[in-house]
């Protein structure tokens, strides 16, 4: 990409993939419909394709094909037994009925077997309206079961901040442990014992605080029922909320206005940024901020740490850090590049610092009284807050984080008609926030917002041209070259632990980069294990498309705004002005700064998990 005014450029990386020849067409009846399909393609996506609906539990195209739900079950003409149609391929001249007598008897059976395993706790339960396994149970018409339900007893895993893991709902599906170990490369899942015994949990059947979890939430994404959820904070939030002696703030990531809206049926993308000021009011927050107020401040420490590092004061590449989910990753996983990753706090840790310090003092408040809480798109979120390095003047940084989905719950809560509500501001000083700030949450938008300050910090003109396509989109990794002050800089954008393992392994290989921006769940904060669950047909899925969507409406926003790189946020300037001095003062590292802790791959927690006594306790 050329900058049109200082001549520098910004050229993505690498040759274009390689085109596969398209695979053969087979032809096959379905239900008595003809239907050509690729070679390969399992049944129940050719059924699919012609809109009949084959329900499943196990099955994520893609990233989770186990086939032992039996949910699926389908017959094949010439076959002796019923197939699972998630595993079965397609072939020539195959004959395929998805809705004999024969099949209904098999999967009701199936399913009323499964809730053997489950506690059925629905009208309490957090997933009783994304539950799959309920709609299946309808869709297959099982209205009562003779057959014991919820056999054991399990203990169920919360000795963490961020999860839940109910194993009395767990119908070992396994696609949590797919998503884990396919999507995300941590395999901090699997399945142990045998038989009726088989639970699905980290080793040693250890909670997921005591194990090697980077906290992501993507497994909660994929689980078919409310057996991993993430850990609620919404009845401590409403106590701060009426509290008459707490002062309670409410911040907001930047994905939270293009997918809170999905909660709600708003169609997927859709911006929602005033409505969410007006109910987070409504609710009773005293202050609604904006963490993309925050995410401008990011870059101005960033890009002053990234120009130190390049003059020889720290390690390079620099890494980004404002993932939690990636931090933890790097923290097992590749501890030696723990001095890599920026010091930066993340936005929210950052917001959360300067509200118990810059905001109190110009409100005139105590800080002792101030509840902070987070809105965020991440479960890790909910890990990064409670981490005891983030501690500012005495103070944890941010009380409280709730996802976007528990605030969908406590707007219901409010009785609050969200897709009413007026358009309302977030409130000065620390709402206020550049288009760079928006594009945070999308992969590659931080990476964006930096080279758009550091050409404009260290180019002898501003640069006309704004967008840099070279660091946008869903492919895993992506590397271009930018040119500042004649030297070139080689930069690279990862989402997804697994496409940043893939990065660091380069890295250790010995190739060298500057500057990586890594995202801990696909598609960056767009794609957190936080958002709205969301499917059609009741089938959860997983989509790239809904990302894209999502990103795009971000990219709206940022074309929208006014100001639209980091150092042109007013509010910013003030902040240096009044408060931190410049970039990497002394108050700015105290505040604004933090180490991190290598951790232990697979941590085996012998004695807590004898203490507290075997998985299922009858």
């Amino acid at each position: 990409m050329q900058n049109e005014t200082s001549g520098q450029d910004l050229q993505e990386k690498g040759t274009q993939p390689v085109k596969d020849e398209a695979p053969d067409l087979v032809t096959l009846w379905i239900d008595g419909q003809e239907v050509q399909a690729p070679e390969g393609t399992k049944v129940v996506d050719a059924a699919r394709e012609i809109g009949i609906e084959i329900p499943t539990l196990c099955y994520l195209k893609g990233i989770s094909e186990p086939g032992c739900c039996r949910v699926c079950l389908v017959e094949v003409e010439g076959a002796r037994t019923l197939q699972a149609s998630c595993v079965t391929p397609v072939r020539e001249g195959m004959k395929v009925q998805t809705n004999t007598p024969r099949v209904r008897r098999a999967r009701r059976r199936v399913v009323e077997l499964l809730l053997t395993e489950h506690n059925q706790e629905c009208p309490v339960c957090p997933r009783n309206e994304t539950c799959e396994l309920r709609k299946v149970a309808s869709d297959v018409g099982l209205r009562r079961t003779k057959l014991p339900v919820g056999r054991r007893k399990y203990r169920v895993h919360d000795q963490n901040p961020f999860m839940i893991r109910d194993y009395n709902k767990c119908i070992k599906c396994r696609r949590c442990e797919a998503v884990c170990r396919n999507v995300q490369d941590v395999s901090a899942l699997t399945a142990l014992h045998r038989g009726a015994e088989t639970v699905i949990a980290p080793a040693f059947e250890a909670d997921p605080g005591e194990a090697a979890c980077i906290s992501c939430g993507q497994c909660i994404m994929a689980c078919p029922t409310g057996a991993i959820t993430e850990r609620e904070y919404i009845n401590e939030v409403w106590d701060a909320v009426e509290d008459p002696d707490r002062y309670a703030v409410v911040q907001t990531a930047p994905a939270i206005q293009v997918t809170l809206g999905e909660a709600f049926g708003m169609p997927v993308g859709t911006v929602v940024s005033g409505k969410l000021a007006t109910a987070l009011r409504r609710i009773g927050f005293e202050s609604v901020f904006s963490t993309e107020f925050a995410a401008d401040l990011t870059i101005m420490e960033e890009a002053y740490e990234l120009l130190e590092r390049l003059e020889g004061h720290g390690k390079l590449p620099l890494i980004s850090s404002c993932s939690p989910g990636w931090v933890k990753f790097c923290e097992h996983f590749y501890p030696e590049y723990l001095e890599n990753i920026s010091t930066c706090k993340s936005p929210q840790e950052m917001l959360g610092a300067l509200t118990k310090t810059y905001y109190a003092e110009k409100a005139g408040l105590d800080p002792d009284i101030i509840v902070t809480v987070a809105v965020m798109p991440c479960t890790a979120k909910k890990f990064e807050a409670a981490r005891p390095e983030l501690v500012s003047e005495g103070h944890r940084d941010v009380d409280f984080v709730l996802t976007t989905r528990e605030l969908a719950r406590i707007i219901r809560q409010a009785g609050i008609d969200f897709e009413k509500l007026g358009d309302e501001a977030f409130d000065d000083p620390l709402g206020i926030a550049t288009g760079a700030g928006a594009i945070f949450a999308a992969t590659g938008g931080v990476m964006e917002a930096a080279i758009r300050t550091a050409y404009a910090l260290t180019e002898d003109e501003e640069m006309v041209r704004l967008e840099f396509h070279a660091v946008r989109g869903l492919q895993g990794v992506r590397e271009a070259d930018v040119v500042l002050k004649g030297k070139k800089l080689r930069i690279a954008v990862a989402h997804g632990t697994r496409n940043a393992r893939r990065l660091m392994e380069r890295l250790k290989q010995g190739e060298e980069f500057h500057f990586l921006e890594i995202m801990g769940c696909p598609g960056g904060c767009i794609g957190g294990g936080g958002q709205p669950i969301f499917g059609t047909g009741g089938r959860i899925e997983l989509s790239t498309e809904h990302r894209r969507k999502r990103a795009e409406a971000l990219y709206t926003i940022d074309l929208g705004r006014e100001l639209r790189r980091a150092h042109e946020n007013p509010a910013v300037k003030r902040l240096y002005e009044e408060f931190l001095g410049h970039p990497g003062s002394e108050r700015a590292k105290q505040l604004l700064h933090t180490t991190y802790t290598p951790r232990e791959r697979h941590p085996r927690a012998e004695a807590e998990r004898e203490a507290a006594g075997p998985l299922y306790l009858h």
